[in-house]
């Protein structure tokens, strides 16, 4: 096998020392003599590393995506050392042969063959903008955790305030709850505090029972700290969200794709990053994001399409877009949601969403344009004769006769030839019963 990289180094990171293997041309031609060193994990055993492998001319530093730890070793090595990041699956050694030192050999073979593939890793100021991103969207899935707790610990306490208000984060709630922290206990002014039209519910106005009282201390303990923390969170990732609204934006000028709103699109920046070259094509970024159907075959049979597991991060702001934009009614976006709905489901429908807003976003950075919208009549432009479209349907309900109230247009004559199809497949066809009309 050819060698593209004469002077290579291969790591094996873990949490206190890194085994640093160094691969370079031997005494005769043809050979390679391989040298392992340990180093710490501390920035002046990792300058004294970086020292090393440029006083040895390394060409390629190949590292493992492990944990966290990683990050210090790569950050200072990446400002002077051609440095790759891989994922840890494909760099796999032959099973029984694991130790720390064979990683990190085999790492430098793999990087003097060229046979591993560098994963993204973002610019500094995208890096920030993710970490700001990331921890906005944890401390709001922390935050919706702590409102079954909360109840929890209301229910312990005899306070039955979650039966009266729809959520417990809503305002009249959260004033109540505040009262309650403070010490307040009668009943007609905890009532006085919430909104006016919920006091003029009379389910909710009315007096409330003398059990209504916190009757054990432990419980009203955990349920005091936990409303106070549960109000507290809310204020950080706003502060997130202003931060990231301020620094980017999505394509030139203000955001204009249907359902991408500023939180996605900082989202979507903060994880894919604004330089699209890293992607070769928009499929490349739909791959690596997990967007698209995974490549499962043998032989001759597909095994299994099943998306990959991707950034979650990403999916999980795609998702919420697709999600905002499968509800209108005058963009591209619904319309195309409807077509795939139609014949694939709803979760299928999602997906594909995510894929073509993840594709409009690739073409938006990679050639600095503006989002063009279609319409809803692009799938008749193009394809007016399609069975799908709205001119060919209303022609066909123009020809057709009444449908049943309980189908859609030719939805009964489907629905009782499926039902033949499957009788067929279990029974001789000679014995199939006549269908009842419905």
């Amino acid at each position: 096998m050819d060698i593209v990289h004469e002077r290579a180094a291969g790591m094996d990171i873990s949490k206190r020392d890194a085994k640093v293997c160094i691969r370079i041309p031997g005494a005769r031609a043809g050979t390679s003599s391989r040298t392992v060193t340990t180093y710490g994990s501390t920035t002046n055993e990792i300058m004294r590393l970086r020292r090393d492998l440029e006083a040895a001319a390394v060409t390629v530093v190949v590292m493992e995506a492990t944990g966290d730890y990683w990050r210090p070793f790569y950050f200072l090595l990446s400002e002077s050392l051609n440095v790759q990041l891989v994922n840890a699956k494909a760099a796999r050694n032959i099973p029984g042969r694991k130790s720390d030192v064979a990683d990190a050999t085999w790492l430098a073979e793999l990087a003097a063959h060229n046979l591993l593939r560098a994963s993204f890793v973002p610019p500094e100021p995208i890096r920030q903008l993710r970490d700001l991103t990331r921890t906005r969207s944890n401390l709001t899935h922390e935050r919706t955790r702590e409102y079954p707790r909360l109840e929890k610990g209301l229910e312990d306490s005899s306070i039955k305030l979650s039966s009266v208000v729809s959520t417990l984060s809503t305002r009249s709630a959260r004033s109540i709850l505040d009262a309650l922290i403070s010490g307040e206990r009668d009943p007609q002014t905890l009532a006085s505090l919430a909104h006016a039209r919920w006091a003029a519910n009379p389910r909710r106005s009315s007096k409330p029972s003398r059990g209504a009282s916190p009757t054990t201390t432990h419980s009203w303990r955990g349920c005091t700290w936990t409303a106070s923390t549960s109000s507290r969170r809310p204020r950080s990732p706003r502060r997130l969200h202003r931060h990231g609204d301020a620094t980017f934006r999505l394509g030139p000028g203000e955001v204009t794709v249907p359902g991408i709103s500023k939180n996605v699109a900082n989202v979507i920046i903060a994880e894919a990053g604004v330089d699209m070259t890293v992607f070769d094509t928009a499929g490349h970024l739909a791959s690596w994001a997990g967007v698209c159907p995974s490549q499962n075959e043998s032989p001759r049979r597909i095994k299994s399409t099943q998306t990959r597991p991707g950034d979650h991060y990403l999916k999980a702001a795609l998702g919420i877009a697709a999600l905002a934009v499968s509800r209108s009614k005058t963009t591209y976006l619904a319309v195309k949601y409807r077509r795939v709905q139609s014949h694939a489901g709803a979760l299928r429908a999602v997906v594909a969403l995510q894929h073509t807003l993840l594709v409009i976003v690739w073409n938006m950075l990679h050639d600095g344009v503006a989002y063009d919208e279609l319409g809803v009549d692009h799938y008749d432009k193009t394809n007016p004769d399609a069975p799908g479209n709205a001119s060919n349907a209303a022609c066909s309900r123009s020809d057709s006769s009444p449908t049943s109230p309980h189908f859609p247009q030719g939805g009964h004559l489907r629905f009782l030839s499926r039902i033949a199809r499957s009788r067929a497949n279990a029974y001789d066809s000679t014995k199939i019963e006549p269908l009842q009309s419905r």
